[in-house]
């Protein structure tokens, strides 16, 4: 197996990724809240470890990833109500949307897609759990975690207790025994709710993947390699999670913890609140989903994207150069009868030592780029062996499938073989004519 290093967000260091079981990599990653049609925001994170998954699966590791839907939110509660519809009917259109983005995008669909509506039951036993230990309390219908019984709290966002005690506010009729104490159940009657020990309501949102993850992972213990999820997760929400997987398992909740940066406009983080959102469907529909892919990739992971219609535009002129010169290897290699689609992923080269190395994916896009000048060099050389052509091919052809950017496999008909080599004729005989018309026909067919 070869070695992959990554930078782990709670020691803060990059360190060689070893697995809690051998060849076996167990990966969750937080998805969206769906309330709202999702914005290029939401889909920094999906990309990101998409990326990491290939990557593992590529050095031969067997991969389990996970990612959520919260359907369980104010804002789905209140956009609901204000479209006079339920949270189901809401938050099942928002992922049908997500979905069909997610395909656009290239992103695998995760092994499973669990919600905390479809796990309630586990929820309210966990958070039971939490009770019964001690670790939690139960106040008026609410139940807020205990922060002071996790010895370390705060060492994953790099707070300590007293800085986090600087910064809170705590109002007279606040219910919690400390401030920083934070919410696993809330009493409510607006809204989805459930019936509780406690009250009639709904979970805190900290203790929902602490659930899922237990749930589906319940043969490590809820213990997985990776957790993953942007750089705005880590505190409170991560904070939170590892401190209720030590209460409830004893363990961190994974062996490490990564976070990628956020997409800027200009100088501001994207956010609703500043009014700077573009969606996710404006961008496919006006610049394709490879091309967005193909931007956030030229940003190292963790370093923030500076998006601009510049940079779409750009990204977007690149994927053209790249498919054309791919589908035109293709077909040349098809009409000789020579399979370009399948073989081995060189691990040695420079491209995949970049992914080997933390993701580094600007690094993996510059091999890319000069093993796609070498495939256009090869195309204007005929005289080149079509094994070598081949080998040209098929090394770009796999290394853009690690990155996610997917390239339509093309097949050719004995009709197609017949009119490709008949226009190569017509060309080579310099009947301009009888090139044009077939010419024609093969660009209706996207073989030219």
């Amino acid at each position: 197996m070869k070695e992959f290093y990554l930078f782990d967000s709670y020691t803060q260091k990059k360190t060689k990724f070893e697995p809690v079981r051998e060849n076996e990599a167990a990966i969750y990653v937080c998805g969206p809240t769906v309330y709202a049609s999702p914005h290029i925001g939401n889909f920094r994170p999906p990309v990101v470890f998409d990326v990491l998954r290939r990557t593992l699966l590529a050095i031969g590791y067997k991969v389990t990833f996970v990612s959520n839907y919260t359907d369980v939110d104010d804002k789905i509660i209140n956009e609901a109500r204000a479209l006079g519809i339920s949270e189901a009917e809401l938050s099942s259109s928002i992922i049908k949307e997500y979905k069909a983005l997610s395909d656009e995008l290239g992103i695998m669909p995760p092994d499973y897609t669990p919600t905390p509506t479809s796990c309630m039951d586990k929820i309210i036993s966990y958070i039971k759990d939490l009770v019964d230990e001690g670790y939690a309390y139960e106040v008026d219908g609410d139940v807020y975690f205990r922060v002071r019984k996790i010895e370390g709290y705060g060492s994953l966002s790099g707070n300590s207790i007293e800085a986090l005690e600087e910064g809170a506010r705590i109002e007279i009729s606040d219910k919690k025994e400390d401030p920083l104490d934070f919410a696993l159940w809330k009493k409510t009657e607006v809204g989805i709710k459930w019936a509780s020990p406690w009250s009639i309501g709904r979970p805190g949102w900290h203790s929902e993947c602490c659930v899922m993850i237990n749930d589906i992972f319940s043969y490590r213990e809820g213990y997985i390699d990776i957790h993953g999820g942007g750089f705005d997760l880590k505190f409170p929400h991560h904070e939170n999670e590892m401190a209720q997987s030590l209460a409830h398992n004893g363990n961190r909740l994974a062996k490490y913890w990564m976070h990628n940066g956020f997409i800027n406009i200009g100088k501001e983080k994207m956010s609703k609140s500043l009014g700077n959102v573009t969606l996710m469907k404006d961008v496919v529909s006006s610049f394709g989903g490879m091309a967005f892919r193909l931007a956030l990739l030229s940003s190292y992971y963790r370093a923030p994207v500076s998006y601009s219609e510049e940079l779409l535009l750009d990204s977007k002129k690149k994927w053209e150069g790249i498919s054309s010169s791919m589908r035109k290897g293709a077909i040349r290699l098809l009409q000789n009868d020579i399979d370009p689609y399948t073989g081995e992923i060189d691990l040695e080269g420079h491209f995949m030592q970049a992914l080997l190395d933390d993701l580094n994916t600007p690094n993996a896009l510059s091999a890319l780029y000069e093993e796609n000048k070498a495939l256009n060099v090869a195309l204007r050389n005929p005289g080149l062996p079509l094994g070598e052509l081949r080998a040209i091919y098929n090394r770009l052809y796999l290394h853009l499938g690690v990155l996610g950017l997917i390239i339509e496999k093309i097949s050719l008909s004995g009709d197609d073989k017949l009119l490709l080599r008949q226009y190569e004729e017509a060309r080579s005989k310099k009947d301009y004519a009888s090139s044009d018309i077939l010419r024609a026909k093969l660009l209706e067919k996207g073989l030219l």
